[in-house]
């Protein structure tokens, strides 16, 4: 798949994925203005125009990037295993995605809600799916 921001300046490629999830954190709404629809990509992603790219360290364990020139979300990180999600509005040629799963669905306000039937997970499930544990 190969996604761009608006102004063009950032390319990212990485294989085919079919879903995307959605993320209701305060950080992910505050960031996007509403719940993240992100793409679970793995390590495998390239980035051209990284030249570019804006990194910010959102917490301990995670990073969130953009583009200098125009402002779009380019990626949400996982530091300590390279993981990336990459909001799924970056890829707009034909892309069929299936909507799969709802995390921090705990902290999800109530003036939204989606009818799709996906997982849902609490932010304590997702902290033990992906934070660093203490021994590690």
């Amino acid at each position: 798949m190969e996604g761009k921001c608006l102004c063009g300046t950032i390319t990212v490629r990485t294989p085919d994925k079919k879903s995307i999830d959605a993320c209701h954190c305060g950080m992910c709404r505050r960031w996007g203005g509403g719940p993240a629809l992100g793409v679970s990509c793995g390590s495998d992603v390239q980035i051209d125009g990284i030249d570019k790219l804006k990194v910010y360290q959102s917490s301990e364990w995670a990073e969130r990037a953009f583009c200098g020139e125009c402002g779009t979300h380019i990626f949400y990180k996982l530091v300590a295993t390279s993981q990336y999600f990459l909001p799924a509005g970056l890829f707009q040629d034909g892309v069929e995605f299936e909507f799969e799963e709802q995390i921090f669905i705990d902290m999800k306000p109530s003036y939204y809600e989606f009818a799709n039937q996906t997982l849902n997970l609490t932010e304590a499930e997702v902290l033990a799916k992906f934070a660093p544990s203490e021994n590690s």
